[in-house]
């Protein structure tokens, strides 16, 4: 942040000596018009500015909810993946264990979810998964079939864990709050700058001043809207979840 500040402070300082050199060696001419060379040029870069800022705080929200929505599926898929594999493990462990991955779909859906959006994960999820996981690394057993069975539920249980462990970050994810700040400052000063200019729009012409200064508030809304990932206009919802619990209560033995 001092940075920035020593880099806007720095640029100032250049236009400053700028100008105290031309105006001392009798170069170019007054510009006092809001019309003028000076203002347009400066108009100009303010707008691009806020569109290079606004851009970069839309499309970095959006980004980030679609690889979050990829992980939730991700995380899902594995769960389903334990649950079919867990039918071959031996009697009692194996219809405990679709059970228990039955019931931390519940539990995701139902209860962490709504903690996401405010950027974290339940310890009562973990915890389930941990009940999980030592409960098949127990299982003894000689037989092939079922020790296939629990290296591969083992397997998908580390998968289930990483994916969750991504979503805990994407419920974190958020623009840098500089991008914010400068998004907002710049579409303030875009939207006063033909007054900062000169210029004294009256009649007609403060029409069009309006409607844009009306859409640039509603276009920064949309920005804070979506700097969540798990909450806002982009949020991403439990549906992976959801429409795993209803496979695995399709699956016969399941439910």
């Amino acid at each position: 942040m001092v940075a920035s500040v020593l880099a806007a402070l720095a640029a100032a300082g250049v236009v400053a000596l700028a100008a105290m050199m031309y105006r001392r060696r009798g170069l170019g001419a007054d510009d006092p018009e809001p019309s003028g060379a000076t203002s347009g040029h400066a108009g100009a870069m303010l707008s691009a500015l806020f569109l290079l800022c606004y851009a970069i705080a839309i499309v970095v929200p959006w980004t980030a909810a679609d690889v979050a929505r990829q992980n939730t599926y991700a995380e899902s898929q594995a769960v389903v993946e334990a649950h079919w594999a867990a039918a071959r493990l031996p009697a009692p462990v194996g219809t405990q264990v679709r059970a228990e991955l039955e019931d931390y779909l519940r539990f995701v859906v139902r209860q962490e979810w709504p903690q996401l959006a405010n950027g974290r994960l339940s310890d009562e999820g973990w915890t389930r998964l941990d009940q999980v996981r030592t409960r098949v690394a127990d299982v003894l057993t000689e037989v092939t079939d079922e020790q296939e069975a629990k290296a591969v539920v083992l397997e998908q249980l580390r998968n289930l864990s990483e994916a969750r462990r991504l979503r805990g970050a994407d419920a974190q994810s958020r623009p840098p709050a500089a991008l914010l700040v400068m998004t907002v400052l710049t579409g303030v000063l875009v939207a006063v700058f033909p007054f900062m200019a000169g210029a004294r729009p009256t009649g007609p012409a403060i029409v069009p001043l309006v409607v844009m200064t009306g859409l640039l508030g509603v276009g920064i809304y949309f920005v804070f809207d979506i700097v969540s990932v798990f909450d806002g206009g982009l949020a991403v919802g439990p549906d992976a979840f959801v429409s795993a619990l209803q496979q695995l209560q399709r699956i016969p033995g399941g439910g």
